[in-house]
């Protein structure tokens, strides 16, 4: 055996976020890159207190760190419950795309509810092929199968974009950058 044949250690940054893999399978490197990403907006989201993720310092916008949180909650569930997993669940929050705040749900409740949904999602997709299907319940692309690939790619790409937001919510606010 050589030392291409050993799989990558898992790392973490000086924060706790883990490294994603730089080499291994296809899958393997997917699902680092996603939790890579998910641990990014958490810890964006980190030591501020409640009124600080409610705050929308890029006007117009209405986006906040909050909002974001429970966006991706209704993101998760959706490509993995309702898209790969074909099941009939209702949104998580108000309306549907999880950006509106209820001045009674705070970060600690939020997050519970993405956590939930990041773990249905890891159950639905264990022991599945990146080549196995869902379907798209509706919308304009209502009927498309996409694969679980495809899938890991678009949460993937949902995060990073998402994270920029973040990012640049995090440093209007208190001035902390990311990396």
């Amino acid at each position: 055996m050589t030392t291409a044949d050993v799989p990558e250690a898992p790392r973490t940054l000086p924060d706790g976020r883990p490294v994603p893999l730089m080499t291994g399978d296809e899958r393997a490197m997917l699902e680092s890159w996603l939790a890579f990403h998910r641990a990014t907006l958490e810890q964006r989201c980190a030591g501020l207190d409640d009124a600080q993720l409610r705050l929308a310092p890029a006007e117009p916008s209405t986006l906040t760190l909050l909002g974001l949180v429970q966006h991706v909650a209704e993101v998760e569930r959706n490509w993995f419950q309702r898209v790969f997993g074909g099941l009939d669940v209702p949104p998580l929050f108000e309306e549907e795309t999880g950006y509106a705040l209820d001045p009674e749900r705070g970060l600690d409740e939020v997050l519970e509810f993405w956590r939930r949904e990041v773990a249905r999602g890891r159950e639905l997709c264990a022991g599945r092929s990146l080549d196995d299907t869902g379907r798209i319940p509706d919308g304009p692309m209502a009927g498309c199968e996409v694969s679980l690939r495809w899938v890991l790619l678009h949460l993937i790409e949902e995060y990073a974009r998402h994270n920029g937001h973040a990012d640049i919510l995090r440093e209007r606010i208190d001035g902390v950058t990311g990396a």
